[in-house]
């Protein structure tokens, strides 16, 4: 099952969630110690202003994280622990770091739309819109069902490049490949805020 990770933005009113895919944890690799299994959702009570959520009480992420560093360090080909090394960075708010272990997990293997997903909201935290963008639409090319993707491809469109006709086109898409979705249902919504501030 996919982790989704919500971050709330607002264009006005709120216009819609921005979507994260983490991959979910799997035993630990290689042995290593203290891995416990991330959370299947995170409720949608987020930090103002956007950003991943706050860590919650009990997730001891820095010893996970100490720990796949160890892992990497002694396997650096081991790409299940470089993708836990970026999901870890990406909850405890270390963009850049998190944007390094993708790109390592990505060099391994790199035709997975949920790390290209990751990474390019990462990018989008240190406010590099373009290269968000360009990894969604690798990500969608990859799977042009994944819906994560095109929903955050809308999201960067319309918040952070003002462009509300590439994000309807972007939601739309997202309609038409899970049509049943919530984010399907959450890009409809969103759809109707962007016409508001003038998508056509």
């Amino acid at each position: 099952m996919n982790r989704y990770t919500l971050i709330a933005l607002g264009v006005g009113l709120l216009v819609g969630l921005f979507i994260g895919v983490q991959i979910p944890s799997s035993p630990s690799p290689q042995g290593a110690p203290g891995m416990g299994s991330m959370p299947s959702g995170v409720a949608p009570g987020m930090p103002p202003g956007g950003g991943a959520p706050a860590p919650q009480p009990g997730d001891n992420f820095q010893a996970r994280i100490t720990a796949m560093q160890s892992v990497v360090a002694r396997d650096p080909k081991n790409v299940e622990a470089w993708v836990q090394l970026g999901n870890d960075y990406f909850d405890t708010r270390q963009p850049q770091k998190a944007i390094d272990a993708y790109q390592r997990a990505l060099e391994l293997k790199p035709a997975n739309p949920n790390v290209l997903t990751d990474q390019g909201v990462m990018y989008r935290e240190l406010g590099q819109f373009d290269r968000a963008i360009a990894n969604f639409q690798k990500a969608n090319q990859i799977d042009a069902r994944h819906v994560q993707s095109l929903f955050n491809m809308g999201v960067v469109y319309l918040n952070d490049l003002k462009q509300p006709k590439k994000a309807v086109e972007a939601w739309n898409k997202v309609i038409q490949s899970a049509p049943q979705s919530d984010q399907a249902a959450q890009a409809r919504q969103a759809i109707e805020d962007a016409k508001k501030a003038g998508g056509g």
